[in-house]
């Protein structure tokens, strides 16, 4: 079955059908490098990073290219205010960008061309423009003039009359139409400038990812993302930009996902709910931050709370535990041992790549396909919980296979990376940290248990399994012998 994505620009769903076939070209709008990375800018890394994962486990070859804007107004504004430059400024921001995209486990993109790096190239496209007639020069600007230009606003669905100039369009009254933007701005004195036929300046911002774009992916390319703030006016002009120099289609699928909120407010630094990726870190892993975003479909809002994390993070213990019980199962079983396991459970069990996959060829469903993940897991305890003391070969096999192939389809959405074994101990010894008993305190008291239930002292049995719960710990017996966890866990 292909995989069927859904289209900004058509409105609807339709299968993914490269240009080149078995190739995906993807670009992806990357961060103004001039401040912290915030959850918003995790959303939109883990959203592609999981949607790059999802073809190449599909079998394509995917050529990822994500940008850095390092010139533009805000860098100046902000290198100004810090009395240091441009240059200093986006490199120290694209380093620590660095930083939180390796601690969120997101792979490198193909290519990470920055804007400073292709003024040539931008340059010529602005050239190629001005001589179509679709742009024009005011002193040392170059503005796009959109009543030329066909297609202006079919990306949004607006037309001219009822749109409003866009954040870092210039208002400036040479201008032959009020959202014509800028492709190139002459300097102020103090700013970073290149030399170009219009004089010394620097490019505008819609202009780099068409530049680059082109360069990288060529004029038409398959998949084309960034979040839904990004749809007007950035890759509104892109369109006008790329389709005008070109005459050919830019871009055959648009990917945007929704905004993050935080109670139902879109985030933002004047209500003071702004939160960096930095400071969700430092109280939350970063799967289980993935967890949270992956349980709600990239195209939905995602509403970011501690109660929400905090679920989040409760779901994630519930995978490993699962997956660190059938790690400690016997190595061997019974050769020829009638099944414990029923068909429906069995199916259950063998269909959950299909059901994986059913969900993700579904514009990438996460929410769905987290959802198979947590009844596998269920199933899993279910059978292993009703496994014999000599319970047959089959059966083990069929649990550790189960629980490869979660850790395998997890793992393309980031998930269950860590060894399920380890990360339940760590898992254990930070709770007991809070708790006035230790581990080997507690593996004593259940061998002095064991040892009343084998003797029938059941009074005394019951007495310890009393004091462990009185200090929040939870025993539970089974064929394979005794566990036990922090109650709060």
């Amino acid at each position: 079955m292909p995989i069927v994505v859904y289209n900004t620009r058509t409105g609807s769903k339709a299968p993914l059908e490269p240009i080149e076939p078995g190739h995906i070209k993807m670009y992806v709008c990357g961060i103004t490098a001039y401040d912290y990375c915030h959850i918003g800018h995790a959303r939109s890394a883990l959203v592609f990073d999981m949607i790059v994962r999802y073809l190449r486990y599909r079998g394509y070859r995917v050529t990822f290219v994500r940008n850095f804007t390092d010139i533009d107004d805000k860098i100046i504004k902000r290198a100004q205010e810090q009395n240091t430059t441009c240059e200093e400024l986006s490199e120290r921001f694209i380093r620590l960008f660095h930083e939180d995209m390796a601690r969120l486990g997101v792979a490198p993109p193909t290519l990470e061309p920055k804007a400073t790096e292709h003024v040539g190239e931008i340059i010529a496209l602005i050239e190629s423009l001005i001589a179509r007639g679709l742009a024009y020069q005011v002193g040392n600007d170059v503005y796009y003039k959109v009543e030329r230009f066909a297609g202006y606003g079919a990306l949004s669905g607006r037309s001219l009359d009822d749109m409003q100039a866009g954040a870092r369009v210039s208002v400036n009254e040479n201008k032959a139409h009020p959202m014509d933007f800028a492709l190139w701005k002459g300097s102020k004195p103090g700013e970073p400038t290149w030399e170009s036929p219009w004089g010394p300046g620097r490019p505008g911002w819609h202009i780099e990812c068409s530049a680059m774009s082109r360069k990288y992916l060529g004029d038409t390319f398959d998949i084309h993302g960034g979040g839904k703030d990004l749809v007007f006016p950035h890759h509104e002009n892109e369109i006008a930009q790329s389709e005008g120099a070109s005459g050919r289609p830019f871009v055959k699928v648009w990917i945007h996902h929704g905004f993050v909120t935080i109670k139902d407010e879109k985030m933002s630094k004047s209500l003071g709910n702004f939160l960096t990726i930095r400071e969700v870190l430092e109280k939350y892993s970063a799967e289980v931050l993935r967890l949270f975003v992956f349980s709600t479909h990239y195209r939905n809002p995602l509403d970011y709370s501690e109660s929400a994390m905090n679920d989040a993070a409760a779901g994630l213990d519930r995978l490993y535990a699962a997956l660190a019980e059938i790690s400690q199962l016997p190595e061997e079983g019974k050769n020829g041992a009638t099944s414990a396991i029923n068909a429906k459970d069995r199916e259950k069990l063998t269909a959950l790549e299909a059901r994986f996959q059913q969900a993700m060829d579904n514009d990438f469903n996460t929410a769905q396909a987290m959802a198979h993940f947590f009844e596998a897991v269920k199933t899993m305890n279910k059978v292993r919980q009703a496994l014999p003391a000599a319970p047959a070969e089959g059966d083990l096999a069929l649990l550790r296979e189960s629980a490869a192939t979660l850790r395998q389809l997890a793992a393309i959405l980031g998930l269950l990376t860590e060894e399920p074994a380890t990360y339940m101990a760590a898992k254990k010894s930070a709770l007991l940290a809070g708790l006035a008993i230790t581990e080997a305190e507690i593996e004593s008291l259940i061998a002095a248990r064991n040892q009343a239930r084998k003797e029938k002292d059941f009074a005394r049995a019951d007495a310890i399994r009393d004091e462990l719960l009185m200090k929040q710990i939870e025993i539970k017996d089974s064929p394979t012998g005794t566990t036990w966890s922090v109650k709060a866990f």
